[in-house]
């Protein structure tokens, strides 16, 4: 049994998005003022700015004051894993908003006994919000989304997520592999942003290496409610650890899985 009614969720579900809202205009107070980020780097092309912090610290009081029973998971500020467990990316694309670029966003999810039960990916540089709960479909703005019924590989886009935790030959293998089946490969940058795409139809699939628990867990109930197709990303210590990332429409779904090596099964 879930530690949470359903009743309970559609609180959390409602909440959250006054929340997100709330969030985006503190991202968005230091969006384009370089002045104002203290960017870093935690690592090889592994950004940060002040911004990620306060975010997620913002996030946390939040969840405090208004469930103070749930526990919070973050990119900056750490933690594990709970009944009732929110995940947050304070920013994910953070190279692309340090440098001005509008494609980042947060990615919140609800993970309930360790099944992501509630995603909230909001673009406030866009002005996009997508959500999704599990028996519930998943929206874009509102209105409901679904994935693209392309079914040929030579008509689709692809993006490919690049992980610097993984050797940088194995992205360019399967981009090459892709290419040679006659698809569209880009790099947005956003690993949160990939999934969304691909449950509105922007894209027809996102694949990645290796990507954490906090980019995705806001974007796999929106992506797999939008009709998706989705590797088993939640097994092993998938929280601390993170796993491979394969999303995409159900019509070209098996070869991306086949040239990536990325299984769906």
């Amino acid at each position: 049994m879930s530690v949470l009614s359903q009743d309970a969720i559609s609180a959390r579900f409602h909440a959250v998005q006054g929340m997100a809202r709330q969030l985006g205009q503190t991202a968005l107070s230091y969006f384009g003022n370089t002045s104002k980020l203290e960017t870093s780097m935690k690592g090889f092309q592994d950004w940060l700015t002040i911004a990620d912090g306060t975010v997620e610290k913002e996030f946390r009081a939040m969840i405090a004051e208004a469930f103070p029973g749930d526990a919070v998971m973050g990119e900056e500020m750490g933690g594990g894993a709970a009944s009732s467990l929110w995940i947050i990316d304070p920013i994910d694309g953070t190279a692309n908003f340090s440098r001005g670029d509008r494609q980042w966003c947060i990615s919140i999810g609800l993970v309930i006994d360790l099944v992501p039960t509630l995603g909230l990916l909001y673009s406030p540089a866009l002005d996009e919000m997508w959500l999704g709960r599990t028996g519930h479909g998943a929206t874009l703005n509102g209105k409901p989304i679904r994935v693209a019924d392309t079914s040929d590989i030579r008509r689709s886009s692809i993006e490919a997520g690049w992980s610097p935790r993984r050797p940088t030959e194995i992205y360019i293998r399967a981009v090459e592999k892709l290419f040679a089946q006659g698809a569209s490969v880009k790099r947005g940058a956003s690993g949160a942003l990939g999934l969304a795409h691909v449950a509105n139809g922007r894209t027809d699939a996102y694949f990645e290496s290796h990507i954490n628990a906090w980019d995705v867990a806001g974007g796999l109930v929106i992506a797999a409610e939008a009709g998706a197709r989705i590797n088993p990303f939640c097994t092993g210590n998938w929280l601390e650890n993170g796993n491979p990332i394969l999303c995409a429409a159900p019509g070209v779904a098996g070869i991306i899985a086949h040239e990536t090596g990325i299984s769906l099964e």
